[in-house]
């Protein structure tokens, strides 16, 4: 679950996963160094033994010296790519690593998913998890494998990065390389993009992230609106008591809410269920607010501590002691930014006065939460360029753009 998708805009006119059986967390890739640049190029599937461990450990080669790096936990890693049991459950994953002259160059993943509505020309699949050195050569040799893969598959397009799937980590940091990633949203480096698009891929849709200090001053007619909705809305936190009811009743809100956006495709109860037991280890109940009509959730917001600010230092490795370094920082000092990841309105609110009011209120609340915890910064995001609705309510409240993400697409 890796963005806040806001369900809220304005009205407009007109394969299973494999196993790297004998991965170990301190195992490093053996990586032969300075390789000939004219070295033959192989890419070979990575699903299993040293070909996954050079695909998980890749990106500590091609991120080595880059300070704004937040080398991801390698156990969430290996879980999400080989062992991500609800999305097998409708999508196919392969998943390539380039080697030359013996050393691990590059990788890649695609993806064809069932629930993926079709696209003009037919059905449309994915690439993602792209890492790569910058040598036009491996990213052509990457491309050439997924592309095939997906063709075979009778995918019309290919559109990513997606990692793995919409409802995860995507799109290809454009702008702003150099602060850290929040959690949940990738980072890259500054040749990828062009990298990509030498590959005949064009850009055909940019996401924000926002960046807004949690202690605001609210527009005084949100204020009003606020106040005059009181009356009918109430605002309450996640009820861990009764967690099950709450999972569902934000699925369904954000599954309703995006559900016209564009490239959506739903959670299914199995991969909403999984993700939101995990996050909620983390979360405190009350960075999680819920809106109601007469006793009905309209309206959720969800805000993540930005775990990256606590695992930057830990290599990807929990272990031998790094379980005990989050544990302490989570428990005691606490995390001092966030990332506000999800977000909806019910549609039936969208495009009513009321609509703007349930996402301001929602917004507040967490916000409150947020202050009281210690948190000084928050991310927002990710949002459609063009979801002015939400844009326009982020902005109101002094918020930033902080980062640019971009998907690519091109027919096959």
């Amino acid at each position: 679950m890796a963005r806040m998708r806001q369900g809220l805009r304005r009205p407009q006119a007109g394969g299973a996963g494999g196993n790297p059986h004998g991965t170990r967390q301190n195992e490093r890739p053996k990586m032969a160094r300075n390789a000939p640049a004219s070295a033959l190029i192989e890419v070979r599937p990575a699903d299993a033994g040293g070909a996954a461990r050079d695909f998980l450990h890749l990106p500590e080669r091609i991120y080595a010296g880059d300070a704004a790096w937040v080398p991801p936990l390698l156990i969430e890693q290996k879980q999400r790519v080989y062992r991500n049991k609800p999305l097998f459950a409708h999508c196919e994953v392969a998943r390539w690593v380039a080697r030359r002259g013996g050393e691990a160059v590059g990788r890649i993943t695609a993806q064809m998913d069932r629930m993926q509505p079709e696209v003009e020309g037919g059905k449309l699949g994915y690439f993602g998890m792209i890492e790569a050195v910058d040598d036009a050569a491996v990213f052509a040799a990457l491309f050439g494998a997924a592309q095939d893969w997906l063709r075979a598959r009778g995918a019309a397009q290919v559109r990513g990065p997606y990692n793995l799937s919409i409802n995860e980590e995507i799109g290809l940091l454009v702008e702003n390389f150099d602060d850290p990633p929040f959690i949940m949203m990738g980072h890259a480096p500054r040749y990828y993009g062009p990298r990509i698009e030498e590959q005949g891929l064009v850009g055909v849709k940019d996401l924000l992230t926002y960046l807004v200090q949690p202690d605001f001053v609210a527009p005084a007619v949100m204020t009003k609106l606020a106040e005059r909705a009181s009356r009918r809305v109430t605002i309450r936190p996640f009820n861990r008591k009764d967690k099950a009811a709450d999972f569902a009743a934000m699925r369904d809100i954000f599954n309703d809410a995006w559900s016209d956006n564009w490239g959506f495709v739903p959670f299914t109860p199995e991969e909403f269920d999984e993700t939101a037991k995990a996050l909620t280890l983390l979360l405190p109940d009350d960075f999680i607010q819920f809106a109601e009509i007469d006793g009905r959730a309209v309206a959720f917001i969800a805000a993540f501590p930005n775990l990256n600010e606590m695992i930057h230092d830990l290599r990807g490795r929990l272990l031998p002691f790094g379980w005990a370094k989050l544990l302490w920082r989570l428990k005691v000092r606490g995390a001092t930014s966030a990332r506000v990841a999800l977000m909806g309105v019910r549609k039936e609110h969208q495009y009513s006065r009321l609509g703007p009011t349930l996402a301001f209120l929602v917004i507040d609340a967490v916000r409150k939460a947020m202050i009281r915890r210690g948190v000084r910064r928050v991310e927002m995001g990710w949002i459609l360029e063009d979801n002015d609705g939400m844009r326009h309510i982020i902005e109101e409240v002094g918020s930033t753009i902080h980062k640019r993400y971009r998907l690519y697409q091109k027919p096959l």
